[in-house]
């Protein structure tokens, strides 16, 4: 079961946390997250799961980016979600997809007990300009039956935009740095 916009705004506090939260956003039955005025893109020509990738951050100037299509781009949302006893869910707004853009690949279900921004997967169809703190995508929440056990892995917590850890899961002998995949490559660029 889908919570109603009504339902979402009396659990704020509760079994929501929105940050920050601006009930003009609440839909009928979701909430319109927005993006955050970076992006990350891998630097490799061929993308190894084993291993953190190289990467470039790129900001989104207030005129706007264009977007090419056949490249992956990472962004967040502005708002920092934290959600208990159900199951969050973002999807690209109509009118975003409406534009050929999609904003996850794969990853739109969330973990009961996810506490961090929604890093987005974002790729176009065609080439696009995207500018930052638009209305992107939406969350949901779903009722949840049975014992409950949150959230505890790598990106719970997370403070920016997360590229892949599955080089974590493949290693499991590898010292533990949470800070090498931020800071592994990351060059700043304006465009």
């Amino acid at each position: 079961m889908i919570l109603s916009g009504k339902e979402i705004l009396s659990r704020i506090g509760d079994d929501i946390d929105i940050d920050p939260f601006d009930p003009d956003r609440l839909n009928p039955n979701s909430y319109n997250l927005t993006l955050h005025d970076e992006l990350i893109v891998y630097e490799e020509v061929v993308l190894d799961m084993a291993k953190a990738n190289r990467v470039r951050r790129i900001t989104i100037p207030e005129e706007g980016l264009v977007l090419s299509p056949n490249q992956l781009y990472l962004g967040r949302t502005t708002e920092r979600t934290v959600t208990h006893n159900l199951v969050p869910q973002i999807e690209g707004r109509s009118s975003i997809g409406r534009l050929g853009l999609f904003v996850h690949v794969t990853a739109g279900f969330g973990d009961v007990g996810f506490a961090g921004y929604w890093t987005l997967e974002m790729f176009a169809v065609q080439p696009v300009r995207i500018y930052p703190n638009t209305q992107i995508c939406q969350i949901i929440y779903h009722e949840l039956t049975g014992p409950v056990e949150e959230y505890s892995s790598k990106y719970q917590h997370n403070h920016d935009i997360q590229p892949s850890l599955l080089f974590e899961e493949l290693d499991p002998n590898r010292e533990n740095d949470p800070q090498m995949p931020l800071n592994f490559g990351l060059e700043r660029s304006h465009g």
